[in-house]
């Protein structure tokens, strides 16, 4: 299956790859250190890629559904 996201969406999920499993918290912490992004910012990426089925967030813990 072919994923199509952006540069920096690419960047988020290489983060979740990176930690997951993840709470989503801490990825909220992460992004605004390393991406300079507000907490709403992370939610709405976060969501995009997990409609697109790249990850899951359950319970708030976000983990993958591909393998980098």
């Amino acid at each position: 299956m072919e994923y199509k996201i952006g540069e920096v969406e690419m960047k988020f999920a290489e983060m979740i790859w990176e930690k997951e499993p993840v709470p989503s918290g801490d990825l909220a912490k992460l992004a605004a250190q390393e991406l300079d992004w507000k907490k709403s910012t992370t939610y709405t990426v976060l969501k995009r890629l997990c409609d697109k089925g790249l990850f899951t967030n359950e319970k708030g813990i976000v983990t993958s559904n591909i393998s980098y």
